[in-house]
This record gives C-alpha cells, structure tokens and sequence, in this order.
C-alpha cells in the first residue's frame, strides 16, 4: 500500500477542500494530506445549520468566510495556527470495514507515534490529551473510498472561539465545560509544529509506501467532471 504524501502550509481551507473532494471522487490512488494554517475561516459540516451554530452578526461584521464542507463533523474556525491531516482511501486496501469507528481507530494508530503523552487517545469523535481535546475529526465515507481529515489545534484564540455558538449537541466528556477548559493546545506539549508534521510523515512511512507529490499532480485532478459539494456561503 502507497500513499501520495501532499504537503502544504498556510493553503486556504476552502480550496483544501474543494481538492480533497476531487481527490476523493476523481482519482483513484491513496492520499495523505498535511497542511499547516489557512486564513481564518468557519467551517461546518454538510448537515450543519449556520443559525444555529455561528454568532452571523459577528462574522458578518468581520467578513470571516462560512464553509460547508462536503464531509460530516461538527463546526469549527481554522486559523494560521491549524494543522491539518486528511487520509483518502480505497476501501479494499485495509483489514478493518470502513465504518466510522475503525477508520478512527487507524487514524489513531497513526498518531500514537506522534503524540506519545500517556493520555493521548481517541475519545468519542475527538483526539484528546487527559480530558482536554486536541482534534476533531470529520469523515467522508463511499462505495470504494473512503475520507477523513483532522484539525489539530496547535494554539487557538479565545476571541475567534467566540464566533461559534454553543452547540446543542457536545461530546459527554465535554460535560458543560467552558472551551478554555476543554481544549488544549499541541504548542504546550511540542516546541515547534514543524516536529508535529515531520513526526506525522514519520509514522506514515514506517508502515506504508509514501510518495512525495506536487500541488500541480494534486491539482490536475480538480477539474475533473466530480459532484461538488465544497461551498463558500458566506461572505455572498
């Protein structure tokens, strides 16, 4: 099994996406996908209703682009200080069925080799240190492939936190907890997120063929005849 290894940095969210679902709809081959930061932006899930999950007047006010992304998971606003990882598959290349779950517990596999705190682990839908979560997941699941991306929180901002509204449904752990009690940031437990990628790309390659691939080869791909369902819709 051989995974095309894209890397990026500060590449804008919106068109990470619109290309992780072309690579996902259009090509056939295994992807790892590694960016650090993007422009500010909200993102939501495919069901996400933005009423109910985003202060608009705020973000109005502060032209802070609305993403819908083609996948499912929660809400959440990305920065310069994201890292992002996103794996595409073909199904028929793993032992384990494509379902939520073990396609998390992979993930988690992968991870295990890079964050090596006693409490790291895979808890609900969340990557978590202790009680305090790292990373949320999101997934994308169809007949022959499959997709899942991560956001890692290298820091985050209380004030850009504030675009989001509370949601009515949370992770049982989080347990009513205010966000500064129920995040933390990887920049604590790393010196530098240069380690995090390279610590990444380490665990991939130790198990798995890797390939070094180009945005041009990833990109070629985007234009493609494929369903879209990436939108921006906010700022119109």
């Amino acid at each position: 099994m051989t995974f095309q290894l894209l890397q990026l940095r500060h590449f804008p969210i919106l068109e990470q996406l619109k290309m992780e679902e072309a690579l996902l709809r259009s090509d056939n081959r295994n992807w790892c996908i590694l960016n650090q930061g993007s422009p500010v932006s909200i993102v939501m899930g495919i069901s996400g209703k933005k009423e109910e999950l985003i202060d608009l007047d705020r973000a109005t006010r502060d032209q802070i682009p609305i993403i819908k992304r083609f996948s499912g998971g929660g809400t959440v606003i990305v920065d310069e200080n994201t890292l992002f990882v996103t794996f595409i598959c073909n199904k028929e290349i793993h032992p384990f069925p494509a379902f939520p779950e073990p396609i998390m517990r992979w993930t988690e596999g992968i991870y295990k080799n890079v964050f090596t705190h006693e409490e790291f682990c895979l808890r609900e839908n969340d990557f978590v240190i202790g009680s305090k979560k790292m990373g949320g997941n999101a997934q994308y699941i169809k007949k022959e492939r499959w997709l899942h991306h991560t956001s890692f929180l290298w820091d985050y901002s209380h004030d850009r936190m504030e675009y989001l509204l509370h949601p009515k449904k949370t992770p049982s752990y989080r347990d009513g907890r205010p966000l500064s009690d129920f995040l933390c940031r990887l920049s604590d437990y790393f010196p530098n997120p240069d380690l995090v990628i390279e610590g990444i790309k380490t665990s991939l390659q130790s198990q798995y063929g890797v390939i070094s691939s180009t945005i041009e080869e990833a990109l070629s791909d985007c234009a493609s005849d494929h369903r879209q369902s990436t939108l921006l819709i906010a700022p119109v």
